[in-house]
C-alpha cells in the first residue's frame, strides 16, 4: 500500500477492510480494520504536530510514510501509521478492528468478550499486545503488518472522536468507518448491519 503519494484522508479510507497483523513471539493476532481517523499535519489543530510542534515523543511522525507512530493516552497505546514524505507529519489512527486470528488470546488480554474486545483504539492495542516498542518501526518490516482483506460495502465519514475546542477541525469529517459494523466504536445496536451487508 502506498503511504506517501496519496492524501492522508484517502489512505485512512483505503485502510478500512485491510488486515492488521501482529506476530508476537507467542501468538499471532489479526483483524479487519473497521475504523480510522486522519490527522493531516501542521495545519490540523487536533494533530500532535500542529504548527510544526516537534519533540522526541513525536519524532516518528516526521519519518517516512509507513512508519509506526504509537503514543500513550491515559495508559492506553494508540496505533498510528505515518503518511506522506519525511518532514510532513501526517498520520492515520487505527481506531477499531474486527478480530480474525488470536481471538481467544485477545479476550484474555482484554478480560472481556464480544465487540468490546477491539472497538476502540486503546482496546485493540491491548487486545493485540501492541506496545510502544514498535514506535518508529516500519509497517511490514517489523512484527506489525498490513495485508489485503475485504472491501467495505459502504464507508461513512464523520467528525473525529474526542476532539473538542479545535475550531473547524472539531467538526471536520476525518473519521472513517465501515457502515453498520458492530466493532466500530460507539456503534449503536439499532445501527448495526448483518455480516453479509458489511462487505462487498
Amino acid at each position: 500500500m502506498d503511504y506517501i503519494n496519496q492524501s492522508t484522508e484517502e489512505i485512512a479510507r483505503q485502510l478500512l477492510g485491510k488486515i492488521l497483523i501482529h506476530q508476537t513471539p507467542n501468538h499471532l493476532y489479526s483483524g479487519y480494520i473497521v475504523e480510522t481517523e486522519a490527522y493531516v499535519g501542521v495545519e490540523d489543530m487536533a494533530c500532535h504536530s500542529y504548527a510544526g510542534r516537534r519533540t522526541p515523543r513525536l519524532e516518528s511522525m516526521y519519518k517516512i510514510g509507513g512508519t509506526i507512530y504509537i503514543y500513550t493516552m491515559h495508559t492506553h497505546h494508540m496505533l498510528n501509521i505515518v503518511t506522506k514524505e519525511v518532514g510532513d507529519p501526517q498520520a492515520v489512527l487505527i481506531r477499531a478492528i474486527e478480530p480474525l486470528d488470536g481471538i481467544e488470546w485477545m479476550e484474555r488480554n482484554r478480560k472481556t468478550t464480544g465487540v468490546t474486545i477491539c472497538n476502540g483504539p486503546g482496546k485493540l492495542t491491548k487486545a493485540m499486545d501492541i506496545t510502544k516498542i514498535l514506535d518508529g518501526a516500519l509497517i511490514n518490516e517489523s512484527s506489525l503488518f498490513i495485508a489485503d482483506g475485504k472491501t467495505p460495502a459502504q464507508i461513512v465519514a464523520s467528525p473525529r472522536i474526542g476532539i473538542p475546542n479545535k475550531e473547524e477541525w472539531t467538526s471536520m469529517p476525518l473519521r472513517y468507518y465501515v457502515k453498520g459494523h458492530p466493532f466500530v466504536s460507539g456503534m449503536k445496536k439499532r445501527e448495526r448491519l448483518l455480516q453479509g451487508e458489511l462487505w462487498k
